[in-house]
C-alpha cells in the first residue's frame, strides 16, 4: 500500500509539472479542464496497470524477484494487522475530519442561503447578501451582495452564470472528495487550486466576448470583493488570481499547432506503464539484493577495465596484481585457475536465476519442466531456509515486529553454494542467514546455451516476531 501510495503521488506531480510547464498558459481552457480531471484519476488506476507485452520485452533479469521467505509465520499476522490497524486509525481520523471541515463549509453556505433574499432568475436563483460585497456561485445559485453597485451586479452576473452553465461545481466537489480520501496527499490541494484559477479564465474568455475588453479589466480592478474561503465554490474576485486572469484576457488565442503539446501525455503515460508493468510492491521493497548486485557488477567491470593492464608488459601495479591473485585462487576446490581477466570471462560468466536455459535443480526437482523446476528449486530452498532458521534470535536479540535479511549465493557449476552474503539490520540476523543458506544440499548445476554455468541466487527472508 505505501508504494502505491508513493506511486500515485509521484505520477500526479510528474502530470502536474507537465501542466505547469507546457499547458497552463495556453487557451485551449476545456482540453485543460479535462486534463485536470482526468490525470489524477489517471494516477490511481496506473499502478493497477500491467501489460504482458510491455513486462516481455524487458530483459527478464532486471524484473525478476523471488518470493520471501516469512520466518515466525505464527505471529506474522498479529504484527502484521496491528500495523494495518494502526494506519487504518490514522487514515480513518483524518478523513473524518476532512468530512467535518466539508460539512462545516456546506453549513456555511446553507447559513448564507437562509440570511440572504432568493429570486429566480431563468434558471438560476439569485441570492443577495445584506450588508457584504461578496460574489460567488454554488450549483445553480448565485450569490451577490447588496452593497454591490448595479453595473457590479450585472457584470459579477454574467461571469458566474458561466460557471453555472459550464458545471464548475461539479468540478471542485470531485475534488473535495478526493481531499476526503488522500487527505495526506498535498497535489490534490494543488489540483484543486489549478482547477479554480482554469475556471475563472472561462469564465472570463466568455464574458469578455460579450463586452468591450477594457470595461471588463475595470470591472475586475473598480473593487476589491470580499470572499467567502470555500474550497469549491466560484468566487468572483479572488485577490491573488487578478494579475494571472487580466493577463489571460490580453492572451491572443493559441495557436492550433500548440495542441501537438498534448502529445506530451503519450511519453509520460507510457513511462508510468512501462515502470508499473516491470515493478510491483514486493521488488520496490527488496532494493537491498538489487544494491548488492549492482555492487558485485561494479566490482566486475573493474576488473575489465584492468583486462589490458594486466595483460601488458612490464612490473604490475598492487591493484593488477591483486586483480591477477583474486581471478587465479579457485572459489572451490576443482575450480579452474584462470590466468587472464579474458578467460575469466569468456569461462566462467555467471548467469542470474531468472534467464538460466536449464535451472539448478534442488535435489527432488529433477525431470520437470523449465518453469516447474523453478517453482521446486525455489520451493525448497524456501522450506530449508524457514526450518533450519534458528527463530530463538528473535528471544535473544530482543526483536520485534518485522526484520528483513536478504541473503544472496551462487551455485557453482559443481552445484555446491558459494559466495553467500546478507544484509540485515543485526550481524547476528546476517550470521544466521549465511549459516542456512551455506547448509543447503549440493544442487544439480544449471546450464546455459549447454554449458554448465555458476548461477546466481538471491532471495529475502522476512523474519516476524511478535511484539
Amino acid at each position: 500500500m505505501t508504494h502505491y501510495i508513493l506511486q500515485t503521488i509521484a505520477f500526479q506531480l510528474l502530470f502536474l509539472v507537465v501542466y505547469d510547464l507546457f499547458l497552463k498558459k495556453e487557451t485551449f481552457f476545456n482540453v485543460n479542464r479535462a486534463y485536470l480531471l482526468l490525470t489524477p484519476v489517471l494516477s490511481l488506476v496506473i499502478p493497477f496497470i500491467q501489460i504482458s507485452a510491455i513486462r516481455e520485452s524487458i530483459p527478464e533479469q532486471y524484473m525478476m524477484q523471488l518470493p520471501a521467505v516469512v520466518i515466525g509465520e505464527a505471529s506474522m499476522e498479529t504484527t502484521a494487522w496491528s500495523s494495518l490497524l494502526r494506519w487504518q486509525s490514522l487514515w480513518i481520523l483524518g478523513a473524518l475530519l476532512s468530512v467535518s471541515f466539508f460539512g462545516y463549509k456546506l453549513f456555511r453556505i446553507y447559513k448564507l442561503k437562509r440570511t440572504g433574499s432568493i429570486s429566480k432568475f431563468q434558471k438560476f436563483s439569485i441570492v443577495v447578501l445584506p450588508g457584504t460585497t461578496a460574489a460567488f456561485s454554488f450549483f445553480r445559485n448565485i450569490f451577490l451582495g447588496a452593497d454591490l453597485s448595479e453595473a457590479q451586479q450585472q457584470s459579477i452576473l454574467l461571469h458566474e452564470k458561466v460557471h453555472v452553465s459550464e458545471k464548475h461545481t461539479w468540478d471542485l466537489l470531485f475534488f473535495e472528495v478526493l481531499r476526503v480520501l488522500f487527505w495526506f496527499n498535498p497535489l490534490v490541494y494543488l489540483y484543486q487550486k489549478r482547477m479554480t484559477t482554469l475556471q475563472e479564465y472561462i469564465a472570463d474568455r466568455h464574458v469578455a466576448a460579450q463586452k468591450t475588453t477594457a470595461d471588463y479589466y475595470q470591472d475586475l480592478l473598480s473593487q476589491v470583493f470580499q470572499t467567502e474561503k470555500i474550497s469549491f465554490i466560484n468566487t468572483f474576485f479572488n485577490r491573488s488570481l487578478i494579475k494571472n486572469r487580466i493577463f489571460m484576457l490580453q492572451k491572443s488565442n493559441s495557436r492550433k499547432i500548440f495542441q501537438l503539446k498534448y502529445l506530451l501525455l503519450v511519453p509520460v503515460v507510457f513511462g508510468m506503464l512501462l515502470y508499473t508493468s516491470c515493478v510491483d510492491e514486493s521488488t520496490a521493497q527488496n532494493t537491498e539484493a538489487e544494491m548488492a548486485e549492482a555492487e558485485k557488477t561494479e566490482v566486475m567491470q573493474r576488473i575489465v577495465d584492468l583486462s589490458e593492464a594486466i595483460m601488458k608488459k612490464g612490473n604490475l601495479t598492487p591493484e593488477e596484481d591483486k586483480a591477477l591473485t583474486f581471478l587465479a585462487t579457485p572459489a572451490e576446490p576443482g575450480d579452474k585457475i584462470y590466468t587472464s581477466v579474458d578467460e575469466y570471462l569468456q569461462d566462467s560468466k555467471d548467469v542470474p536465476f531468472a534467464v538460466i536455459d536449464k535451472v539448478p535443480l534442488f535435489p527432488g526437482c529433477e525431470g520437470l519442466s523449465k518453469e516447474d523446476a523453478k517453482k521446486c528449486t525455489t520451493q525448497g530452498i524456501s522450506n530449508h531456509v524457514s526450518k533450519n532458521f534458528n527463530t530463538k534470535l528473535a528471544k535473544q536479540l530482543g526483536l520485534s515486529g518485522k526484520q528483513r535479511v536478504v541473503a544472496q549465493f551462487k551455485i557453482t557449476k559443481q552445484g555446491t553454494i558459494s559466495k553467500v552474503n546478507a544484509r540485515a539490520g543485526y550481524p547476528e540476523l546476517e550470521e544466521e542467514a549465511v549459516r542456512v543458506i551455506k547448509s543447503l544440499p549440493k544442487m544439480i548445476p544449471g546450464e546455459s546455451k549447454g554449458k554448465k554455468v555458476g548461477v546466481i541466487y538471491s532471495i529475502p527472508i522476512l523474519f516476524k516476531v511478535s511484539e
